[in-house]
Formats: structure tokens, C-alpha cells, sequence
């Protein structure tokens, strides 16, 4: 399924809209470059999933853990190169927790995703503000 959203904010509700469905133990792996609003969609998944925390980017922590309806886990794989890298994460670990698993730059790791893994990819769209986000493995 594709769509284009015009804003972050929209790009946020998507998410929002996203997470009622979720039911536990889905891994949504984000693919696109640096700005193309990856977090701004996972402010919009914690929000869906009832986070009172903020949400940011965990660029340097590697994961950063919300309490909502469900556990959300959300990871940047931006610096990680290796399975060494990978392992170092806890990534394997949290498969197991029956939370949702949210990947930043999925691009690195993709061939240790699970098969059943919800693929969101974003591009920039026409305007400054419009993303082109195609959603694989789940319907809206």
C-alpha cells in the first residue's frame, strides 16, 4: 500500500492510525534517509500505542524502550555494521519479548529481519514536506 503525507504531522497520525492494529510481537523495520520522517512516524506509533513518554531517536543509546498498551522498542540501526553489532544490541533478545519492535535504517540489518517483518519505506515526494511511504506486510 502506498501513500503520501504532506507534513510531519500527518506522517505522525499514519503511524498513530498504524499502531491501533498492532497486537503484539511485530517488527516494523523503516527504510529511507536521513529527514525523510522516520521518527516523526514513530512519536505518531508510540502515540497510537497510548506512550505518555517523548519520543526520540535513539541514535546513541542504539534502542530506547516506551511502556504503552504494548512494550514499543525502538531501535537505530544507523551505526551498526556487523552482526557483532547487531548481537550487541539485544536485538535477538527482544524478538522474544512480545513487544513492537520500530528499526530505523533497517537497510543495515536487513538480512536478520524476520520473515513475517513489516516493511515501511520513505522517500521524499514532490513538495518539501511530502513523503512517499509504502507500507509492505500489513493493511491500513
Amino acid at each position: 500500500m502506498k501513500m503520501t503525507t504532506t507534513s510531519p504531522r500527518e506522517t505522525e497520525l499514519l503511524g498513530e492510525r498504524l499502531a491501533r492494529q498492532l497486537k503484539g510481537g511485530e517488527v516494523l523495520a523503516l527504510f529511507g534517509g536521513m529527514g525523510m520522517g522516520k521518527t516523526a512516524f514513530t512519536r505518531g506509533l508510540a502515540r497510537g500505542l497510548d506512550v505518555q513518554d517523548p519520543v526520540s531517536s535513539p541514535t546513541f543509546a542504539l534502542v530506547n524502550e516506551y511502556a504503552g498498551r504494548l512494550p514499543l522498542y525502538h531501535f537505530d540501526m544507523y551505526r551498526v555494521t556487523s552482526w557483532d553489532d547487531l548481537y550487541s544490541t539485544g536485538f535477538f533478545d527482544y524478538l522474544e519479548t512480545g513487544g513492537v519492535l520500530v528499526i530505523e535504517w533497517s537497510e543495515n540489518i536487513e538480512e536478520a529481519l524476520p520473515e513475517n517483518t513489516v516493511k515501511i519505506i520513505f522517500k521524499r515526494g514532490n513538495g518539501e514536506n511530502d513523503r512517499e511511504i509504502e507500507i509492505e506486510g500489513l493493511e491500513l
